[in-house]
Formats: structure tokens, C-alpha cells, sequence
């Protein structure tokens, strides 16, 4: 894993590998770290030069004490390894909040951005209902660390069909959310929560795009896709079947062929 001190703040890491022209910015969802993207990043080692962070306060990125982070936070964080890593443009693919980060990408610097895949997440900020959610999630975590909140996330974020059929997916998934720290976690509730809408920015988005959600993803339904994708000029959706929130690991050859896809049609100029 590479390094990043960030300038007064903490210490970040990332799998930063591959190689060639072209650039693959991959940002995970709440509460995972880099390795949901572990068959995207086997399989598209050779084709182009891969960062996959993991988040401030996730994984093992560190977050500072009492700190208050947005999506800019997450952004500017993601462009400081774009940065470190001598990357000018990349495609950035986000899930669930790591789409939300790609939005944030975008407003900010959409000049580093040669396309986006976004996967089951949303344009639309938290309703009331979600926001009290997220208040009722910190609290357990709070309470009883992120085992007060395991059961339920793995009920939530896995598709029906992964539960049923992919012992290894939900055993990844366990692993992943109970070596979260607490605390990076309730950071990340807070900026979640208090997200800004993003369906203002959707017409002007005018780098490829591919919508990625599972069939059977519950907490971005597929109508969230629907709208988002037909609100951004060109854009491609597809829906996985037997998929729920975590496209990347639970339908990955899918994934890994949005993702090669999308490469693709990024013209070879855009990469200088």
C-alpha cells in the first residue's frame, strides 16, 4: 500500500499499480476499503495505471481526532493521489459514496476527469428518513462499534441472491466492515448525511458515462439509475442482475467490463 501524508491532516493509503497511458481512479463505498475493487483491479492491472484509495478514516487511512469531513474532503483527498501518483485524468469510477465523491470530482476539477462509471448510487441528496437512519447508525457504532452495526449492513448491502449463493462475497463483506474504525466510520455518516444534491450537475456532464446497478440493490433502487442516467447527455445504464449493492463484488466480470468499456471510449487525446 503507497503512502500519502496530507499537509496538516493524517496519513492515507492506497493500492496505486498497473501501468500505460490511461488512468482508473477507483473509490469505494461506506463502510468498505479498497479491496471491494480486488477483481477490477486484477483484471485491468495490464491495461491501465489503477488508484484505489481507501478512504480518509477507512481502510488503513487514518482520519485526525474530532475531525469533520464533507465530500470535498474526500475529493480533495482523491485528487491529492491523482496528484502523487503523476496522473493528469483519469476515469473515475465511485460506488454508493464513492459516486457521491465522483460527483464532488466533477464540481471541483472536472478537467481530471476523462469519464465516470457510476455505480449504485444516486444523484439526489438524503431524505429526513435517511439522515435519521444515518443519526440511528452512528449512535449503535457508538454504542457497540461497528459489531452493532454488522448484521444489519451485510442484510442491507448485499443482493438476495449473493446471500444465498456466495459465501465468500458475504464473508469479504463481514471482514471489511468490522475492521473499519468506529471513528472513520462516523465520519463518514456525517458527510453522507449531509451530502449536496447533485441532479443540478447531471446535464452538463459531458465526459463518457456508464451507469452500473444491481438488479436487486435496495438501498439505491434501480430507479435512481433510471433518472440519473437518462439526465446525463450519452449516458449508458445497466442493470446486473442477481446483484445487489456491491456491483464490484458481487457481479465483477460485469463491472470489469463497464469499466474496460468505459476506458475504451476515451479518446487516446484525452489522456495528455
Amino acid at each position: 500500500m503507497n503512502r500519502l501524508r496530507i499537509e496538516n491532516g493524517p496519513e492515507l493509503r492506497a493500492l496505486v499499480s498497473g501501468a500505460g497511458d490511461r488512468a482508473l481512479l477507483l473509490l469505494h463505498g461506506y463502510p468498505f476499503d479498497h479491496s471491494m475493487w480486488r477483481p477490477q483491479i486484477r483484471d485491468l492491472a495490464e491495461e491501465a495505471r489503477i488508484i484505489a484509495p481507501d478512504l480518509r478514516g477507512l481502510g488503513q487511512s487514518e482520519s485526525k481526532p474530532g475531525e469533520v469531513a464533507g465530500m470535498t474532503t474526500y475529493a480533495e483527498d482523491a485528487i491529492a493521489w491523482m496528484d502523487a501518483a503523476g496522473v493528469k485524468r483519469a476515469v473515475v469510477a465511485g460506488l454508493s459514496m464513492g459516486g457521491y465523491i465522483a460527483f464532488e470530482i466533477w464540481r471541483r476539477a472536472r478537467e481530471r476527469v476523462a469519464g465516470l462509471v457510476l455505480l449504485d448510487t444516486k444523484a439526489e441528496p438524503d431524505s429526513p428518513e435517511a439522515k435519521e437512519a444515518r443519526d440511528r447508525a452512528r449512535q449503535d457504532i457508538v454504542r457497540g462499534g461497528m459489531q452493532g452495526v454488522l448484521e444489519t449492513t451485510v442484510q442491507r448491502v448485499l443482493g438476495k441472491t449473493t446471500r444465498a449463493t456466495n459465501a465468500a462475497v458475504v464473508e469479504h463483506m463481514r471482514r471489511m466492515i468490522l475492521s473499519t474504525k468506529p471513528e472513520g466510520a462516523i465520519l463518514a455518516l456525517g458527510a453522507l448525511r449531509d451530502r449536496p444534491s447533485s441532479i443540478a450537475d447531471l446535464p452538463g456532464i459531458d465526459v463518457p458515462v456508464i451507469v452500473v446497478v444491481g438488479e436487486e440493490d435496495e438501498l439505491t433502487p434501480v430507479v435512481h439509475s433510471q433518472t440519473m442516467a437518462a439526465a446525463i447527455p450519452g449516458a449508458e445504464l445497466r442493470i446486473v442482475p442477481g446483484s445487489g449493492h456491491v456491483s464490484s463484488l458481487e457481479a465483477p466480470a460485469e463491472v470489469t467490463r463497464a469499466l474496460r468499456d468505459l476506458l475504451a471510449r476515451v479518446p487516446a487525446a484525452s489522456w495528455r
